[in-house]
This record gives structure tokens, C-alpha cells and sequence, in this order.
């Protein structure tokens, strides 16, 4: 019974109840896109082009092989409508909230070679990260002096 407990902790995980809650939501977000398109674009469109205003039953036929081009212009709809809704109601607001509260932090420390291996390491650095060199800090202008006395080791 011990796998069971390693599956339970998997699918309590917040990633997969959140997924699956998305799926849901989408499915029936998908249903409600299909019934708007199918109820007042697919009319619209087929106003647009002259057509009686539904497209779902339009076909040609070519060497005795029937193509249901209607089909496919009523899926194409649905599917822009569902991505520019989804961009819009989902996607930028998500994005503006990143931006507030998690801004852009390009900032990088100032970078030296270390003289031994010459691997880029912070310029207050004492010691490489890469050959564990001892380093003598460079003195940034608005940095504290390095401390004189040697380092205790614990």
C-alpha cells in the first residue's frame, strides 16, 4: 500500500488539482464559446457573405467526395474566439499582475576575472566560487571596506 500513498500525494499536489480544475473550466468555457458562436456569429457571418446565416450544413462536392466546409468555418470562429478570449480575460491580466508585483530585476553585481581560473565572479568577492582562489575584494565606490582580519573558519 505504499505506492498509494506516493499517488495521493501526487494528485494532492496544488499543480494537478489546479490543472484539472483549468480542464474543467475549459471544457465548459468551450461549450458556452460553441453555443455563442453557433447562435449569433455563424448568422452574422452568413450575413456577411450573402449566405442564409448558417454555415454548418454549407458542403461542395468534388469528383462524388462531399466537403463540409461550414464545419470547419464554425470551428475556425470558435477557436479565435476562445484564444482572443482567453488572451484577454486570462493571459494579460495575469501579466499586468506580474509586472506590479513581481517587476523586472535585471540588475546584475558587478562581475571580475578571477585571476587563477579566470571565471567571471562578483567583484566583492573573497573567494572563487569556481577554485575557491582567495580573492582580495575590489573596492566598489559605495561598497564598506574589506574587513582586515582574517576569516574564522567554524
Amino acid at each position: 500500500m505504499k505506492g498509494l500513498g506516493g499517488f495521493r500525494s501526487f494528485i494532492l499536489r496544488g499543480n494537478v488539482v489546479d490543472l484539472a480544475v483549468g480542464i474543467v473550466i475549459g471544457a465548459a468555457f468551450t461549450g458556452v464559446v460553441n453555443g455563442f458562436v453557433k447562435a449569433f456569429l455563424t448568422p452574422v457571418v452568413g450575413l456577411a457573405t450573402g449566405a442564409v446565416g448558417d454555415f454548418t450544413d454549407k458542403s461542395f462536392t468534388l469528383g462524388g467526395t462531399d466537403f463540409p466546409y461550414g464545419s470547419f468555418i464554425n470551428a475556425a470562429i470558435s477557436f479565435v474566439l476562445v484564444a482572443v478570449a482567453l488572451y484577454f480575460l486570462v493571459v494579460a491580466p495575469m501579466n499586468k499582475l506580474h509586472e506590479r508585483f513581481a517587476p523586472h530585476q535585471d540588475v546584475q553585481a558587478a562581475k571580475r576575472d578571477c585571476p587563477a581560473c579566470l571565471s567571471a565572479v562578483p567583484a566583492a568577492a573573497r573567494r572563487c566560487a569556481f577554485c575557491t582562489t582567495d580573492l582580495t575584494p575590489a573596492a566598489a565606490p559605495d561598497a564598506r571596506p574589506a574587513d582586515p582580519r582574517p576569516r574564522q573558519r567554524a
